[in-house]
């Protein structure tokens, strides 16, 4: 069985890799470069991950996807063009600034085409529950479009999937760890930032620092400044 991702080393994509080399597929990652902030350190860490897991000689590829220039224009604050990162916590208002246009929208339609290059079956998706609040392109109603119009641009061969779809942060930091081997959270990547440490004050990071706490675990990467839930 093959299957198509992307792998944007942060917690989520990682869980979803790792969840799907269980059930045993042959895992055909994409790793986009879009132009955000944090592009190149999510991009190292994705890197790192693929390391890890073909370690473990786990049917993994890795596929390197270059968006920045056709994105050049994009407007949001995620991208270098775009303002100060927000701070706060992830369900503010002030998060909206993070959505990038479309940008599931085309991701999922190279991974689309790929799979269907390559004789893949299906995509699959990294969005969660808590995704929907902020962005529209993560929400039930646009994964249900996607997937029609995938399956039918395929000529119904190529199908959406979201595992993750109704899991929060703790539910996927839970499945996480009951994976064998375990989800290695300590080379992933979450901040917004363009900086090496992880800055523990944008949403991001205060979401992912949450539910590690919710668990009762203590999150394996360094942080410039965690807003007190270390």
């Amino acid at each position: 069985m093959q299957i198509v991702m992307g792998l944007s080393g942060g917690m989520d994509s990682v869980t979803l890799l790792g969840l799907l080399l269980e059930q045993g597929y042959h895992v055909h990652c994409c790793l986009f470069y879009y132009g955000s902030k944090h592009n190149k350190w999510e991009n190292k860490a994705a890197r790192k991950i693929v390391d890890f897991y073909r370690q473990y000689d786990r049917p993994i590829t890795a596929n390197f996807v270059n968006l920045a220039e056709a994105m050049d224009s994009f407007q949001s604050n995620l991208l270098q063009s775009g303002g100060e990162i927000p701070e706060g916590h992830y369900t503010e208002e002030s998060m909206h600034q993070t959505v990038v246009p479309s940008r599931n929208l085309i991701m999922a339609s190279i991974m689309a085409g790929m799979a269907e290059s390559i004789g893949a079956q299906k995509i699959a998706l990294g969005v969660h529950s808590g995704d929907h609040f902020i962005y529209p392109d993560c929400r039930t109603e646009f994964v249900k479009a996607l997937d029609t119009t995938i399956f039918l641009s395929s000529d119904k061969q190529v199908e959406v999937i979201t595992p993750l779809s109704n899991y929060d942060k703790t539910s996927i930091l839970t499945a996480g760890y009951s994976c064998d081997p375990q989800v290695p959270y300590y080379l992933t990547r979450t901040c917004y930032k363009d900086q090496e440490l992880s800055c523990g004050k944008c949403g991001s990071c205060t979401e992912r620092l949450q539910a590690f706490r919710s668990i009762g675990k203590k999150d394996p990467i360094p942080y410039e400044m965690p807003l007190g839930v270390m």
